[in-house]
């Protein structure tokens, strides 16, 4: 193998080493981002009314002109 091929497969093997490098970096921020925005929908969850005075999905009565 010449020594240029040689010296382009290892650019390309850095160039992709880095992308993968920064892809999980970008991963990591979204995980995080997924386990904040999990927590704070289970705060908004825990914050609303438990009795709505609406009846349960699936058994609220059908309108008169059914």
């Amino acid at each position: 193998m010449s020594n240029e091929r040689l010296d382009i497969l290892e650019e390309r093997i850095a160039w992709l080493q880095r992308h993968v490098v920064e892809q999980d970096k970008v991963m990591l921020g979204q995980a995080r981002e997924l386990e904040r925005l999990r927590a704070e929908l289970t705060r908004v969850i825990e914050r609303l009314p438990d009795d709505s005075g609406l009846p349960p999905a699936g058994q609220q009565e059908r309108p008169p002109h059914y």
